[in-house]
């Protein structure tokens, strides 16, 4: 009972600390209130539903992602040791280093240009073309003759995995009404954990043939399902399909709901656009723009060197170090059970917390977590691992992973996903998306690849502790820089990025 008192008061805290920040961002974010009022029809009556089923039909991919991210955690170790090899070739443990961090590569070359196909050809085409490399890339990986043929088959699975990193939260952000954007925005890394959880739980008491076929059938699934979707309105609008996007509407607010001024509104802008055509150059270089991008890649950068996966990959450890006597794998499964719960948590309060809450908690607990993990293993180097004041506190690095994970998929998790598709207007939403999501898989990879290294040369303690440093700046940035979103129209969020009011009272009047 303490601790929920202690949790539900940290909360309240932070909640009231970020809408003092908010409204600290003086009058502009007020006029933003009122002069967006005029622009984007704040009416909330369309129906939900719809929306939901769009949005987690869309996360499918993500599905499919998660299960490539954890594939690597039940297989690696079997494919490296031979009496384990389902595969008619050898595996090194340095292969299966590359074998499992290729995806990475992968999904970093891949971002930067599925954000020019999905702005050309459409966010549900690209989406469904996509299941054509998921899959290739899978059979690769269940047939290969070779270490080349896996390595292949793990890259090609990481471009998938990375495009829909991207065009999935920009489907569901451009898909949802002001007042349920959040949650369905948070669906994208709700289905990477779930995902992350079905490689962990049904990779570990299948054979690799059996999982590598499971996985298989997960993208296809998602064709199946995806292909009777809308295509996103604003797309649909942009393109000059005013009739497809108004049929889109339809399916996703319902008859009932005022279908006309929402697809006038959409339609307005995108006349204004061509009417005022703006280079690329300048879109980029706009101060809200500027503001955005550095956001949005600031967030990225303090998720990946949040130390996420240096404390999954200590997890075996840290329950050895703790005293349990649990199996890896059903460690494994346990961590991934609490991601999954903490991250739908994540989902049900976002638009009702807000962003900067959770950010803001997620960022001071995983600092304090990681700071006691330090401590801990630092003690344990230096004292020995039966010393009696490692053993005095062994409880700590198991209580100090449990809330790391549910910090962060409470917050740094699905939240930095959600902001880059919040954030932009949709003229440059494909090319931040994009490029943030090539800087956290880039990223990625160079945490996954150094982290050994720099806890041999500098040790496991101090390593959390750069961890710990790491998140106490991204609170401080997160409290200063990041504005909240949560039920904020486009024309509002602009104007809390330092968009001047008067240029929202223009286009309001030429609307």
């Amino acid at each position: 009972m303490l601790k929920e008192n202690v949790v539900a008061l940290s909360l309240k805290y932070f909640k009231d600390l970020g809408d003092k920040q908010a409204d600290g961002n003086g009058a502009m974010a007020e006029v933003g209130v009122s002069q967006a009022t005029l622009v984007e029809p704040r009416e909330d009556t369309g129906r939900k539903l719809p929306q939901y089923i769009a949005a987690l039909s869309a996360t499918l991919g993500a599905l499919a992602a998660g299960a490539m991210l954890g594939w690597s955690s039940p297989v690696i170790f079997k494919i490296t040791h031979n009496e384990t090899n389902e595969y008619d070739f050898d595996v090194s443990s340095g292969q299966g280093d590359w074998v499992s961090s290729l995806i990475n590569l992968g999904a970093a070359a891949v971002c930067f240009p599925i954000g020019l196909i999905m702005d050309a050809i459409g966010r549900k085409k690209t989406m469904l073309l996509l299941v054509l490399p998921f899959t290739l890339g899978w059979l690769l990986i269940t047939f290969a003759t070779s270490v080349g043929m896996l390595m292949a088959g793990r890259f090609i699975t990481g471009v998938a995995g990375g495009a829909f990193c991207v065009t999935a939260p920009a489907y569901n952000s451009e898909i949802a009404q002001d007042s349920i954007r959040g949650t369905l925005g948070s669906f994208f890394q709700l289905m990477i954990t779930v995902g992350i959880l079905f490689a962990y739980a049904v990779g570990s008491y299948t054979s690799v043939f059996v999982f590598n076929i499971l996985c298989t059938l997960i993208p296809i699934i998602f064709g199946l399902v995806f292909f009777f979707m809308p295509e996103s309105p604003s797309f649909l609008v942009v393109k000059g399909r005013s009739d497809e996007a108004k049929d889109a509407l339809i399916r996703l607010r319902g008859r009932t709901y005022d279908v006309d001024s929402e697809l006038q509104t959409l339609q307005m802008k995108a006349d204004l656009a061509k009417s005022q055509p703006v280079s690329f150059v300048s879109a980029i270089t706009k101060k809200t723009a500027l503001k955005a991008l550095l956001i949005c890649y600031a967030l990225m950068l303090f998720q990946q060197l949040s130390g996420i996966n240096a404390v999954i990959f200590n997890t075996s450890s840290i329950f050895d170090s703790a005293g349990a006597t649990i199996p890896a794998a059903v460690a494994t499964i346990i961590i991934g059970v609490i991601q999954v719960i903490a991250t739908l948590t994540s989902s049900l309060v976002v638009d009702r917390l807000g962003r900067r809450v959770l950010l803001l908690f997620s960022a001071l607990v995983m600092c304090l977590c990681s700071t006691a993990l330090g401590v801990f293993f630092f003690l344990q180097d230096t004292h020995g691992k039966d010393s009696s004041i490692v053993e005095a506190i062994s409880w700590l690095p198991l209580l100090s992973l449990s809330l790391f994970i549910v910090a962060f998929s409470l917050g740094f998790g699905p939240i930095p996903w959600m902001m880059a598709g919040e954030l932009c207007l949709i003229d440059i939403k494909a090319f931040v998306g994009s490029t943030a999501g090539t800087f956290n898989w880039l990223l990625s990879f160079t945490v996954t690849s150094t982290f050994n290294f720099l806890n041999t040369l500098i040790g496991s303690g101090q390593v959390f502790w750069i961890f710990a440093g790491i998140m106490l700046v991204g609170f401080v940035f997160i409290f200063f820089v990041v504005p909240e979103t949560k039920g904020k129209s486009v024309d509002e969020i602009q104007l809390m990025l330092g968009a001047e009011p008067q240029a929202v009272t223009n286009t309001s009047e030429k609307m």
